[in-house]
């Protein structure tokens, strides 16, 4: 088992951020398309396209079901909207494929997994997109997409150097097939059996979160237990996919992801209150945030 590093402003430092120039366009500052919604959760996905532009990316475009589209177009005006067909019960139809595929080649990052619930929709999707994906996509897989990574360990091996998981435990414990309780016991040795699985960067959220990539494992105590609330885990999903379209590779992307996550949470908690603020204040903290490291 891989022995810890602290993930802190010295790390950082040492692994900075990408530095655009001042002639650089939107297109150069990175592209994010998210994939995801339902109709029970049709907001989620504005949370993790702002997510991905406070991290820096110049350009977002959301992915998600037909009736969600305008009105997260009305609601977020600097993102493009990609309607997709959808079920009866309000989630992305199977054979979206097709159009998601199309909508590739415009962008740097992938997100998929956000505000989708319906577990063997996310699977045929994911099958689809994993084999016709570039070789050098950023992937990040949440939420329900983690669930389905099991079925697709070969196809994720394969494109390990530019994917990120960003599961909890309960995802963890599902992702290899053990039990929550087993996982809570030992995170880092599930996380350590992760990594070797997927090949690929991995991280496991809890009051310390760690991230491992090979045999380097990085650790992040802090943010506090305001973080663990609901769309927390979306705004950190866009937070690593912005990093990663602007250039990063997975390990840097998500290791600043996971700690500017934090450390919003640790300044919302002393200024607010540990418990209550929301998901959407965090990510208009980590502008600032960044520029304080550099």
């Amino acid at each position: 088992m891989a022995e810890s590093t602290p993930l802190n402003t010295a790390w950082l430092k040492a692994n900075p951020l990408p530095d655009h120039h001042d002639n650089v366009d939107k297109n150069g500052r990175g592209r994010v398309l998210v994939i995801g919604g339902s109709r029970r959760v049709p907001g989620g996905m504005l949370l993790t396209a702002e997510a991905a532009f406070r991290a820096g990316a110049g350009k977002v475009t959301i992915a998600t079901i037909a009736s969600a589209a305008i009105p997260i177009g009305i609601a977020f005006p600097a993102c493009a909207v990609l309607a997709l067909p959808e079920t009866e019960a309000g989630e992305i139809a199977p054979d979206s494929a097709d159009l998601v595929l199309e909508e590739i080649p415009n962008h740097d990052a992938i997100v998929l997994g956000p505000a989708m619930i319906d577990e063997a929709g996310v699977r045929t999707l994911l099958a689809d997109l994993l084999p016709k994906l570039p070789d050098d996509m950023f992937l990040l897989l949440d939420a329900f997409a983690l669930r389905a990574a099991a079925d697709h360990v070969d196809a994720i091996r394969e494109r390990g150097a530019h994917i990120v998981l960003t599961p909890h435990e309960g995802e963890l414990a599902a992702m290899l097939d053990l039990t929550r309780e087993t996982v809570t016991a030992d995170p880092l040795a599930a996380l350590t059996k992760a990594a070797s699985t997927f090949g690929c960067a991995v991280m496991v959220k809890g009051s310390t979160s760690h991230l491992m990539v090979g045999d380097t494992c990085l650790a992040y105590a802090g943010g506090g237990f305001g973080l663990a609330v609901s769309g927390s885990g979306d705004v950190l999903a866009g937070l690593i996919a912005g990093l990663g379209a602007r250039g990063l590779a997975p390990l840097d992307a998500a290791a600043w992801g996971i700690w500017l996550h934090g450390e919003a949470g640790r300044r919302l908690s002393e200024t607010m209150g540990p418990l209550g603020y929301l998901a959407r204040e965090l990510a208009p903290l980590v502008p600032g945030l960044m520029r304080g490291v550099a």
